[in-house]
């Protein structure tokens, strides 16, 4: 899978950069480095704090508008209506552009009801090609897309070896929704790099570790958006399209599922009053 289509039918790339962590005085760089790779589409967030840095480098890539699709997400301190269509001018000048491709509540906390039929008039307005959401729950989901109009077209969630989602990946596909992961290298926890299975079947193939966890997303039909701020690293994650895993390894890395985070539990109460709280303006 080379590009998704979304329920609405706007094309997304199967395959982009994400930006998560990295320091906003490293953002222009390493995007600038990530477009020359030949990524061409940019996730990022408010509360990432470099839309600025991704709008220089875009501005300075010399590519067409077109030829990019950019991801940004409404922070839950935003969530009110009126907040929602503020948030979003201020990611648009930061980012310098007249039109995003992909906006998602980044929390399924607060008043994201408000939040997401704000979306839709601004999506209505053809100032956004596509919405969606990110770490929602198959039920939240369900609830959201029943008691409003325009269904969402992508779940961003947590996806990797050691928490698969193949319960909500089933419901995203029977929904028609497209299922995106982040962390697809779980943050580097319990050493994924250095898995014995992984190791085995990168070695087999010829491939990195990183690449196998990649390739095994991508025949999902999962999208994908690795993160690096080295080179090398970002040729490697863009790398995917040669090999392909068997049904057996397939199944070997469905061993590996442990059926939770091992970033961090979104039902302990603490984790969530802290990102429910959490402001960033």
């Amino acid at each position: 899978m080379k590009e998704a289509r979304l329920n609405n039918g706007v094309i997304m790339p199967a395959i982009g950069f994400g930006v998560y962590q990295v320091p906003a005085n490293d953002t222009e760089h390493v995007v600038t480095d990530a477009l020359e790779v030949g990524y061409r589409m940019i996730d990022t967030a408010s509360s990432y704090r470099n839309e600025q840095q991704i709008g220089d480098a875009i501005r300075n890539s010399g590519l067409k508008r077109e030829e990019l699709f950019i991801t940004t997400k409404l922070w839950v301190q935003d969530h009110e209506y009126d907040d929602t269509l503020r948030a979003f001018d201020l990611s648009m000048k930061k980012l310098g552009l007249d039109y995003l491709d992909l906006y998602l509540i980044h929390k399924p906390y607060g008043n994201y009801y408000a939040a997401w039929r704000a979306m839709e008039r601004l999506y209505k307005e053809g100032r956004i090609r596509a919405i969606g959401v990110t770490s929602f729950s198959s039920e939240r989901l369900q609830d959201l897309f029943l008691h409003n109009e325009v269904k969402p077209a992508v779940n961003q969630l947590e996806t990797h070896p050691f928490f698969q989602q193949r319960e909500a990946n089933a419901f995203l596909q029977s929904e028609g929704i497209q299922h995106e992961a982040w962390a697809p290298f779980a943050e580097g926890q319990r050493d994924i790099f250095n898995n014995p299975v992984l190791k085995q079947i990168a070695d087999s193939h010829g491939k990195t570790t990183g690449q196998v966890i990649l390739r095994w997303l991508n025949q999902r039909g999962v999208v994908i958006i690795p993160k690096s701020v080295h080179k090398e690293r970002m040729e490697e994650n863009f790398n995917i399209f040669n090999f392909n895993l068997s049904d057996d390894e397939i199944a070997r890395i469905a061993s590996l599922d442990t059926g939770r985070s091992p970033i961090y539990d979104d039902m302990d109460l603490p984790t969530v009053r802290a990102i429910g709280t959490m402001k960033i303006h």
